[in-house]
């Protein structure tokens, strides 16, 4: 067993740092009428309209159910409608409504001026190092 307290590793490091961007991100969604979480699932839309609910769930590394409760409140705000699937009538495809199109724009832009914000004093030197260093956790994770 490791001597290092809790508070000294890595990993709590990485919740602490999560949780600010969770936080501000969240705010900076609520003004946008949006929850955390609700842009990725545009991402995926804005990328390719019309995917089916399990390419979003694959895609979003989520569960069935929170998907379904997202594609529920995302549906009654007017960002996107199901529509079943004419080869599979089991399945839906889910397509962006012009609500869920307009905010390509400005979720994108919050995107990249957090992206700014995370990576101030950062040089394009450490920038990379950073993301490679991210993408190599995120691999020995998962």
């Amino acid at each position: 067993m490791s001597s290092k307290p809790m508070r000294e590793t890595i990993g709590y490091l990485m919740v602490l740092v999560a949780r600010a961007h969770r936080n501000l991100v969240s705010a900076a969604l609520a003004d946008l009428g949006l929850y955390l979480g609700q842009e990725i699932l545009l991402m995926y839309l804005w990328e390719k309209d019309g995917l089916t609910q399990s390419e979003l769930v694959e895609r979003m590394e989520i569960e069935p159910p929170t998907l379904t409760k997202m594609l529920n409140r995302m549906e009654r705000s007017g960002l996107l409608e199901r529509c079943r699937c004419p080869e599979d009538a089991r399945s839906y495809r889910v397509f962006l409504t012009e609500g869920g199109r307009v905010l390509q724009e400005p979720v994108t832009q919050l995107w990249h001026d957090f992206e700014q914000r995370i990576l101030t004093d950062f040089t394009l030197e450490e920038q990379l190092l950073f993301r490679r260093l991210l993408l190599q956790v995120r691999s020995n994770l998962g």
